[in-house]
């Protein structure tokens, strides 16, 4: 990391470090970052020629692990580091030097992750290696789902829209694209499964698949409404309670009408 400029050392008097920063510090600390930028160095591409070089390997996977931790599309990390100085100190950005990396980069590194499978081992790993520190997931889950909208225009090279993209009607309005449905530590707030489908998958039907079985309780949306036997099998430790008005979603594993 570079010694820090004056553009990113605070002269507040009273500050004090947030829950936030404190949680990203420790991760940093956990984090065998060498590893696993030993594992993309492979397939990243090179340096070649008088052109702008490629950011750095080990920036671009600390910036995609906050993407995935908290959720964030290719254009709201972006502004995310603009806005939050604990996670530039994380990712190693100092604005006196340098700008974040754009969407458009950070969107080419995801799909490189993808092709080559990497996305789903690296997100496992990082879980693992969080876990043996003490700070796995806790016993509640949000479960939710956001549509990823997609072009619907056909002028383009291949005259037509993309294949894998589907639609759906909600309200009146229809929606072209895929859909991301997430499961998300009720403690933390941070993201431990993710699941793209289709856009018109319905919600209820991921669902298996973002709970990580230990939930004491499981807080959804009217789109998980009758998923009780669903979270019964799938989390059998899930207990019925009343709404907490900590969350805006309601509590799964209480009837729902």
């Amino acid at each position: 990391m570079h010694q820090q400029t004056f553009a990113e050392v605070t002269f507040e008097r009273y500050r004090k470090p947030t829950r936030h920063e404190q949680f990203l510090d420790e991760i940093n600390r956990v984090v065998p970052w060498a590893e696993l930028v030993a594992a993309i160095e492979p397939v990243y591409p090179k340096a070649e020629g008088p052109g702008r070089p490629p950011v750095g390997v080990e920036r671009m996977l600390r910036l995609h692990c906050l993407q995935q931790w908290f959720n964030l599309s290719d254009p709201a990390v972006e502004e995310a580091l603009y806005d939050s100085r604990a996670m530039r100190q994380l990712v190693g950005i100092d604005l006196a030097r340098e700008p974040v990396p754009d969407e458009t980069t950070i969107c080419k590194f995801r799909h490189l992750l993808e092709a080559h499978q990497l996305d789903e081992q690296l997100f496992a790993r990082i879980g693992a290696y969080l876990a043996t520190h003490g700070m796995e997931v806790s016993h509640g889950t949000i479960v939710d789902a956001t549509s990823i909208s997609a072009p619907s225009s056909t002028k383009n090279r291949t005259k037509e829209r993309d294949p894998e993209m589907h639609q759906t009607k909600k309200g009146n309005q229809w929606h072209l694209g895929m859909k991301a449905h997430i499961g998300v530590d009720s403690r933390t707030k941070l993201v431990h499964s993710v699941v793209a489908t289709a856009v018109n998958v319905h919600d209820s039907q991921v669902l298996p698949e973002l709970l990580h079985g230990n939930e004491t309780r499981v807080w959804g949306d009217a789109a998980y409404s009758g998923q009780r036997e669903v979270i019964r099998h799938h989390a059998p430790k899930a207990r019925s309670f009343v709404q907490a008005k900590a969350h805006r979603h309601r509590p799964l594993s209480a009837p729902m009408l």
